[in-house]
């Protein structure tokens, strides 16, 4: 019940809030103007994120107030105030990037002092269960490991958001994979998070789903990828040991980012500079419309999201696996054919 709570809450106030948002950024031109590497064709409201900040917001207040987060050793209180409080910091950067555009090296810059912040307070990978070696512990590599996979997965959701609908997509997959994982492992207070982010992004898909009427812009991409790259950390790794788990969650993100940066980087491009390498957009030059796009990419991120529940050894987990397995197979026949069909004979 505290996590329908938090979720109903959480879409509740975005559905409330994003016509307001909109309302007032076209009145103040707080738009995304179209261009030769944007996929919009007319002005668009850019800083949708301040209703996905203030759904999270709401819900995870209403259910402190009502004392559904129960007692937690100080430790795990740090934790949590940490993902929190550092996804307030990132949504903050984020939206001065919306307004102002800020240069890339300085905004990395403070995206890898707060998540420093937040491995100080506990939102730390301390060890890591590998192949061959077992369970090792980081030592000095914990920092640089936790930042490098915080900072990654910030930059991954907002590398992601290319597409209607899509990073708000995959974020509210990855987010509900996230609360029946730490649900199943008995994470409690990172379940409610996990609830709370995924009403959020999917209340925010009513509005930002092809034809989009507003995007989340960097505020929205900034909080929701720290929200699911904390609460990976505190939920799933501290307790499985496990870094394949959440990396699964993410996988369509960290991919997509990994293999554009490589690229950039082999052809002495700055892995700052936006280009079309983005796998949403090798989908829409194949031919496909802009909605199968996007779903093809859900169907993807909900398959490696029941592989991270197979690997968690969550009963049925494998029959999901399974199940989702066909979908992709079927949404991939589908891709295809509707690609053959575009072809010029």
């Amino acid at each position: 019940m505290p996590n329908l709570i938090a979720f109903l809450t959480a879409a509740l106030v975005v559905l409330w809030t994003t016509p307001a948002v909109r309302a007032v950024g076209l009145r103040q031109g707080w738009v995304d103007l179209p261009n030769e590497r944007k996929i919009h064709t007319r002005p668009m409201v850019r800083p949708g994120g301040i209703s996905i900040f203030a759904g999270v917001t709401c819900a995870l207040l209403l259910v402190w107030t009502l004392g559904l987060f129960g007692f937690l050793p100080q430790d795990r209180e740090y934790e949590i105030w940490g993902v929190t409080i550092g996804a307030v910091c990132f949504f903050l950067l984020g939206l001065a990037d919306d307004f102002f555009n800020l240069p890339a090296l300085p905004r990395l810059l403070i995206q890898i002092a707060i998540a420093c912040g937040a491995w100080k307070v506990g939102v730390d990978i301390e060890t890591l269960s590998l192949p061959y070696f077992g369970v090792v512990k980081l030592g000095w590599l914990s920092l640089p490991i936790t930042v490098l996979w915080l900072v990654g997965v910030v930059n991954a959701i907002n590398f992601i958001d290319g597409l209607d609908g899509l990073a708000a997509g995959v974020c509210g997959i990855a987010a509900v994979v996230t609360l029946i994982v730490t649900l199943f492992t008995g994470q409690f207070a990172a379940a409610l998070i996990s609830a709370a982010v995924a009403g959020s992004a999917l209340g925010f898909l009513r509005y930002n789903f092809n034809p989009a009427q507003i995007f989340m812009g960097d505020g929205g991409a900034y909080f929701l990828g720290f929200m699911l790259g904390g609460l990976s950390v505190i939920g799933v790794v501290k307790l499985t040991v496990a870094i394949v788990i959440p990396f699964c969650i993410l996988a369509v993100p960290i991919f997509d980012t990994t293999s554009v940066i490589v690229q950039r980087l082999r052809t002495g491009v700055s892995p700052f500079k936006p280009d079309k390498r983005h796998l949403h957009h090798r989908l829409l030059k194949a031919g496909l419309s802009h909605r199968f796009a996007v779903l093809v990419i859900y169907a993807l991120t909900l398959w490696a999201g029941t592989i991270a529940l197979a690997l968690s050894g969550m009963p049925a987990g494998g029959t999901y696996a399974v199940g989702a397995t066909l979908l992709l197979a079927y949404t991939g026949w589908e891709a295809w054919k509707r690609v053959q069909d575009r072809r010029p004979r």
